[in-house]
């Protein structure tokens, strides 16, 4: 099944080269459309991803070559400084010219990313040790504001350090890890999206949303980020509150999966026909669950109860989900969202659901592990 659903992925993704040209997918808005952008949002690491993936998969030609030049694409932003002042950095390079030192050992890849790590340090903020994820420093609203997809974000930091020895990038990294575990987790094992910090003193305010049902509720994309996000963090800092705290969310995603194993926008949300799915969560959360199995032994239970929920979701994403045989689609899953609460592109391709799908059916089909770490 794996293996199949990756060679159809392959045949969009080969046809999407053409649609898109220089452009980078974002959503889709109802019409099976992907709303193309000259790379200026949070998410265009996600094609160049694709690609990587597709040609380390393949070893066609044709898919290096369109990666190649989303990296160069990548290069000009950073120049430029196009869209920057935000915490989504890792998501954008590590994907793109990590990616492709990962593969092939380019040095100019490997500046561009450090580059994008210390673009990424300018998110830090002293006084309450967090790196902010949006707004300029001082905002009223942003200021003192992490988020749970930060978790996905820091692996760029470890890579720094890793290639520089630098302590600042690893520290980083590391409080804003351990903030993160004490304030988005909660007690029950579901999810902040948000949390505030006093910019000045650095106290603790209070969790809230972007993206959920409501400020108490547990918005599924954003557990499945953490899920992924701690797994990483135990690779990176080897500390095993890190990986309880990925395998907590995993089991309190998994005792809450539907019928057809594929989530709901948010946990919270009413549980009917009308009610928004979410393919994307589904298929970021698949992917960190075995990032966290890779970690236990044999016999350890909690190995058994995720690679189970990986491969139940797995089959509906690829039976139920996916555009395999679809006329001229553009993307991989359909009923993505990307906001709900907002009405913003609710049930459609996203093109981060789109990369987790390919990075999940390729570390099921043969280990290729995406490009969130050195290999």
């Amino acid at each position: 099944m794996w293996k199949q659903a990756i060679e159809d992925a392959l045949v969009v993704i080969r046809a999407d080269i053409e649609r898109f040209g220089d452009k980078f997918p974002h959503v889709s808005n109802g019409d099976r459309i992907y709303q193309l952008n000259n790379n200026t949002d949070w998410t265009e690491g996600f094609w160049s991803g694709m690609l990587w993936l597709s040609y380390e998969y393949s070893g066609d030609a044709a898919f290096r070559e369109a990666a190649v030049k989303t990296v160069d694409s990548f290069r000009n932003r950073i120049e430029r400084r196009v869209s920057l002042a935000h915490h989504d950095i890792g998501f954008l390079y590590s994907l793109s010219s990590k990616a492709q030192w990962i593969l092939e050992k380019n040095e100019a890849a490997k500046q561009l990313t450090l580059q994008a790590a210390d673009i990424l340090m300018e998110r830090w903020r002293e006084k309450p040790q967090i790196l902010q994820a949006w707004g300029p420093e001082g905002d009223p609203d942003n200021g003192g504001r992490i988020i749970i997809d930060c978790m996905m974000n820091l692996p760029l930091l470890h890579w720094a350090y890793q290639h520089t020895g630098n302590e600042a990038y690893r520290q980083a990294a590391s409080i804003h890890s351990e903030k993160s575990r004490r304030f988005l987790v909660r007690g029950d094992d579901s999810s902040y999206h948000t949390f505030y910090f006093d910019q000045e003193t650095g106290d603790a305010l209070r969790g809230g949303t972007a993206q959920g049902f409501r400020d108490g509720s547990t918005w599924t994309r954003g557990q499945a980020w953490g899920i992924y996000g701690f797994a990483l963090a135990y690779r990176y800092l080897g500390q095993p509150e890190m990986l309880e705290t990925a395998k907590r969310l995993a089991r309190y995603f998994i005792e809450r999966m539907p019928e057809d194993h594929v989530v709901y926008w948010d946990f919270d949300a009413p549980q009917i026909p009308e009610t928004k799915r979410d393919s994307s969560a589904s298929a970021i959360a698949a992917a960190g669950m075995l990032e966290i199995a890779g970690f236990l032994s044999q016999d350890d239970p909690d190995r058994g109860l995720l690679l189970e929920a990986v491969h139940r979701s797995m089959a509906s994403l690829v039976s139920n989900y996916a555009t395999s045989g679809e006329e001229d689609a553009q993307g991989l899953l359909n009923r993505g969202s990307y906001s709900v609460r907002s009405g913003a592109s609710p049930d459609d391709y996203v093109i981060w659901g789109d990369y987790f799908y390919m990075e999940t059916l390729m570390r099921l089909e043969n280990g290729i592990p995406g490009y969130w770490y050195e290999r």
